[in-house]
């Protein structure tokens, strides 16, 4: 049995079905009749034939042992770390938790978020802040948002001047210089360990903010008390780059009056992974919650009175407010986040202050080791690493240790530094001395000087109580916190209860074959920036993972540096403006967005420093040509380019499309192509072929890379040949382009790697064909759906041959006018059906985006189809007057357990219908643990820490009075 046949839904029987619906003979002749020919890739992608899952796992095997798993010692923001396996199974191992989407439908999510809202509680208590968003991207991307943030929230300075520590980690600078000078920020480093340095710096004009790194890249503690107090003084906010382990110890960003903190919570349980994906964190003072890009869980009521989390504050996220928005993220590590939360959990606040502790002993070991040894400890005070200076020595010190199975950080070639993390112990301060003695010619000694040397000073070491909360103090057997986990995840729909046929995210099957070799050790528990010597597997799983890809999008190369679909939005962005300013043609900044185009598009825009001009829809959903020859003549030689969804997010094959890109081209613009669709692409035709010059890939969607209830994603950038020297450049890198070309968007020389085995698995288990046979069932799915629910929810744009795409828009309005009922009620309602609801409101208010993907089967589909219509004669017995609207099932909705069994039942419709609306639930049953939840509560009254448990039984206690 293929894998394929395993990927794929439908069976023969089922496709047979499918097809007499939507009145084809074949999928030959629907995909002829939907896809234009103008467009259409008729040969077959240049791929390995495909493999079945033994042969593929084997050959990935064979990758993975070229890969050498060492001791990890290098540190810059990388830590090795324990994964306790009762977290890697039941999170990173459990469908329930990584087939998850991002929580938009809050009553279906409640395990996510709590867990979420958990983890913003461990930041907002260890950076002591008021206010944190549930994770960021990496640490280097987090510190140029928290600039941006700066930027945004200090309207008592004109400036456009930002200074920034030089002690940050390397590849921070390397981010934050690339983002800065797309924004036109001026960036001024200086060393702000030296108060001399910062007095100067201060001095030497106005800055709107500042970025103090409390903990340096070589390692070096620092107090920043002075330098808030000055940057302050001048004017400017400040941001604190840190450690949430050592904040165990040191005193808090928000004790010493920093408005931002910034920093990764990697080492909370996360595998080094080689480079990510790793959840960053942002906290901040309040009053700033609606400056802070990414997502922020918050607290509000459901409809009995209980406390509900739900996403807060959406109306600042980039699917809304666009161009305005406060950041273009998208997905941020939400599943790492979960990670980071539980392990925070597990360990308690006792028990990583006693790791920090014990990490900064063995540094203190180690240098107290070297310094008998005559060798120079380049600082006095550290947390968990140590830099040491050996003139000319570094590479043979580097080596020794590498016999003896360690990594250490080469500075330069006269110092090395050594990083602690939790499964380290004296046997490698040991193996260290040694190597430092044999390549040094020193001689072994025992420590004669008193580790208490290497104290940090008592007024920076932290005084305050931090998590308090109950939930840090509970789950410390692993009994507890696996049946923690399962109620959390009890909570939650995923992939592994139902579809969710979300449009516009793909949200297909993600395969145990292509998860498995995640967990492996010889991809995770390799440092991103260990010696190529020992990186030879991964290298070869990318060069493979980047030509196919490159193959299968019609471009000449690909990065998978962005760790996001939109790091790969704005990666092919600043590749175009660079390009141009290359070329001479500087004054083309503005960039046409059609008024359907993703939310991402327009933020994206406005951080490469681009002006939006949205052109028009046509009354078929395609772009409006004469609304976009008129931008394009107005705009003249300004004109950047274009950002154009294909196929559209009206879920059409536009017929034009190489119309449009050929007179945006003709205009001296470049075309950029959304890759958000491109499960709809696969094997049928090639962007990179019909017009793009640039365009991102979703990983996280096409390829397979779960969604993971908000993050990891993936999102690389393909270009075509003219464009290849901008592709994101190595953060590792010190001597990137002067000009800004290269400049790295992530943290990681390959981003979120850590999860490239999955797409790898993917496309070698299916081969040209298999991709091919995705995207075609995938869009047979979509109009098998769209005509049985024709009658009674007509989609609202189809394509020249009456067709859609790979997804359908399903136009509620004309029953809404009739009935009241929304399209946000008919969400709710498919709740009480075991249903994941559509995308709402999106592209169009009033109507539901569906896309069912190729791995949903026929009697998937039709239970759906099944749901949409009841709901439809749910709401036409309101149209008719039988039932009043506030009085129905449908406003209710999501109906509870705690509702259903109520001692009385006073409703106009019976418990039945509630409940068990279609006789399938009797089977199986999803009962949603809150009932619909108070948005608008929310917002007014934000709440983003965990509340008392106090709050959830006198909540529960108070119903149960009302329903007495």
């Amino acid at each position: 049995m293929s894998f394929l046949s395993r990927h794929i839904g439908p069976d023969a029987d089922d496709l047979a079905t499918m097809l007499r619906a939507v009145g084809a003979e074949s999928l030959d002749q629907l995909i002829d009749r939907a896809v234009p020919e103008s467009i259409r890739f008729r040969d077959t992608l240049d791929l390995p034939e495909p493999l079945d899952e033994p042969e593929a796992l084997a050959s990935l095997r064979r990758i993975a042992a070229r890969n050498t798993v060492m001791r990890q010692m290098i540190g810059q923001g990388y830590h090795e770390t324990v994964t306790p396996a009762a977290i890697r199974r039941n999170i990173l191992e459990n469908p329930g938790f990584y087939t998850s989407y991002t929580p938009y439908q809050p009553e279906i999510s409640q395990g996510r978020l709590e867990l979420l809202l958990t983890f913003q509680n461990a930041v907002i208590d260890l950076t002591g802040m008021d206010v944190a968003n549930a994770s960021l991207l990496d640490e280097s991307s987090a510190v140029a948002e928290a600039v941006l943030m700066m930027r945004r929230a200090n309207r008592r300075s004109k400036s456009t001047r930002v200074l920034v520590d030089s002690r940050s980690l390397p590849q921070t600078l390397a981010v934050v210089t690339g983002r800065t000078r797309a924004a036109g920020i001026e960036l001024v480093t200086a060393d702000l360990g030296d108060p001399q340095e910062i007095a100067r710096a201060l001095a030497d004009g106005e800055y709107f903010g500042v970025v103090v790194a409390q903990i340096g890249a070589d390692g070096d503690v620092v107090d920043p008390t002075d330098v808030v107090a000055a940057a302050h003084e001048a004017g400017a906010l400040v941001t604190v780059s840190t450690d949430l382990l050592a904040l165990t110890l040191l005193r808090s960003p928000g004790e010493v009056g920093a408005d931002i903190a910034v920093g990764s919570a990697q080492r909370f349980g996360v595998p080094l992974f080689f480079g990510g994906p790793h959840a960053a964190f942002m906290a901040s003072r309040k009053g700033t919650e609606r400056s802070m890009p990414g997502r922020i869980v918050g607290v509000s009521t459901d409809s009995a009175g209980a406390p509900a989390y739900r996403l807060a504050l959406q109306t600042r996220e980039q699917h809304i407010r666009r161009e305005k928005a406060t950041s273009n993220i998208c997905t941020a590590q939400a599943l790492l986040a979960i990670v980071a939360a539980a392990y925070a959990v597990h360990h308690g606040p006792d028990a990583l202050r006693a790791l920090a502790l014990r990490l900064h002993g063995l540094a203190a070991s180690l240098a107290a080791g070297l310094r008998a040894r005559g060798i120079d400890v380049v600082h006095d005070r550290f947390f968990d690493t140590v830099t040491f200076s050996v003139p000319g020595r570094a590479d043979g010190v580097v080596a020794a240790a590498a016999d003896r199975g360690i990594n250490l950080r080469r500075v330069d070639q006269d110092t090395v530094g050594a990083s602690f993390g939790e499964p380290h112990t004296e046997r490698d301060v040991e193996d260290v001395l040694t190597a430092v003695s044999e390549a040094c010619g020193a001689a072994d000694a025992a420590a004669t000087e008193d580790v208490s040397t290497y104290d940090l000073p008592a007024k920076w070491l932290r005084t305050d109580e931090y998590m308090t909360h109950p939930v840090f103090h509970t789950h410390r057997s692993e009994t507890s916190l696996m049946r923690w986990l399962r109620e959390l995840s009890d909570k939650d729909l995923a992939l592994d209860r139902t579809m969710i046929p979300l449009g516009s995210c793909t949200m297909k099957l993600n395969a145990a074959a292509e998860m498995e070799p995640i967990s492996w050790p010889e991809f995770a528990s390799i440092h991103p920036l260990a010696p190529e010597e020992q990186t030879r597997g991964w290298s070869e799983l990318i060069e493979q993972l980047q030509g196919w890809l490159a193959e299968i999008t019609g471009y000449a190369a690909v990065s998978v540096q962005p760790n996001a679909g939109s790091q790969g939005e704005l990666a092919g962005l600043l590749a175009i403006r660079r390009y141009q300013v290359d070329r001479g043609e500087e004054q083309r900044k503005t960039i046409l967005i059609p008024s359907s185009a993703h939310g991402t598009n327009a933020a994206s825009a406005v951080l490469a420093d681009l002006k939006v001009v949205v052109v028009a829809t046509a009354a078929d959903g395609t772009i409006d040509q004469e609304d976009l020859a008129a931008k394009i003549e107005s705009v003249g030689d300004e004109l950047a380019g274009i950002m154009v969804t294909y196929p559209s997010t009206h879920g059409v094959y536009d017929t034009d499309i190489t119309q449009v890109c050929a007179a945006v081209h003709d205009a001296g613009g470049q075309v950029y192509v959304d890759g958000a669709n491109l499960n709809a692409l696969m094997g049928l035709a090639r962007p990179g072929r019909f017009g793009g010059d640039v365009s991102h890939l979703n990983l996280h969607k096409t390829f397979c890379i779960p969604h993971g209830g908000g993050g990891p994603g993936v999102g690389p950038v393909a270009v075509a040949e003219h464009l290849v020297p901008y592709l994101p450049g190595n953060p590792a890198d010190a001597d990137l382009d002067e000009r800004g070309a290269g400049f790295p968007v992530a943290e990681a020389p390959h981003g979120s790697a850590g999860v490239l085995p999955i797409t790898w698995m993917y496309i070698a288990m299916t081969g040209a064909q298999g991709l091919t046979e995705s995207s075609r069932t995938a869009v047979l799915g979509a109009n098998y759906i769209s005509r049985q629910l024709s009658d009674v929810f007509p989609t609202l744009y189809t394509g020249d041959g009456g067709f859609v795409a790979h997804e359908c828009i399903l136009d509620l309005r004309p029953m809404t006018k009739a009935s009241g009922v929304t399209a946000e009620d008919v969400c709710k309602r498919l709740v009480d059906f075991g249903f994941h609801a559509p995308t709402l409101a999106f592209p169009v208010a009033g109507t539901l985006m569906v896309e069912p993907t190729e791995s949903e089967g026929l009697a998937e589909l039709d239970r759906f189809i099944t749901a949409m219509r009841t709901i439809h004669a749910e709401m036409q017995q309101i149209a008719d007057g039988e039932i009043a609207l506030e009085d129905s099932a449908v406003r209710h909705a999501p109906h509870t357990a705690q509702v259903l069994t109520a001692d009385e039942w006073e409703r106009a419709y019976p418990r039945s219908q509630a409940a068990y609306p279609v006789p399938s639930l009797r089977r199986v049953k999803y009962w949603p643990p809150v009932g619909r939840v108070d948005n608008a509560a929310g917002d007014r009254n934000l709440v983003c820490e965990c509340p008392p448990i106090e709050a959830f039984d006198a909540a529960y206690s108070e119903a149960a009075e009302q329903e007495k």
